[in-house]
């Protein structure tokens, strides 16, 4: 390479910004779930699901690129939240006969997830 000529820069690969944003993701989602879950609630779910979804919501409405929105939304968010564990979690409630809360996981996951999103956008849009 001649002086003063740049480098050419190297383009990662779709599928390795997604797989290390998620390898992040998943790391996190472990660390505050095991932090947080009680055996009468999942509140380590309802905590991951509505905390990614305000940074899911963060990072699709910031004007940044594709790499980003692979990296941290589909990878890191995409591991973060967890649709299947909530899933079965408001499932086992019901079927132990707590109704009440399997309908409080279903309410707060739906209306705290989509609550996020839309403080996510209204912070972004006053930026």
């Amino acid at each position: 390479m001649s002086v003063g000529a740049t480098a050419a820069p190297v383009a990662i690969p779709d599928s390795a910004l997604v797989a290390a944003g998620g390898a992040v993701g998943a790391a996190a989602r472990h660390l505050v779930g095991t932090a947080v879950d009680r055996e009468a609630f999942p509140l380590g779910t309802l905590t991951v699901n509505v905390v990614g979804s305000f940074l899911l919501g963060a990072v699709t409405f910031l004007p940044v690129g594709g790499d980003a929105l692979l990296l941290a939304g589909t990878g890191a968010c995409g591991a973060f939240t967890t649709f299947s564990s909530f899933s079965v979690a408001t499932v086992r409630l019901w079927e132990r006969g707590d109704r009440a809360r399997a309908a409080l996981s279903v309410a707060g996951n739906t209306l705290l997830g989509l609550g996020a999103v839309g403080v996510a956008a209204a912070l972004v849009a006053g930026i």
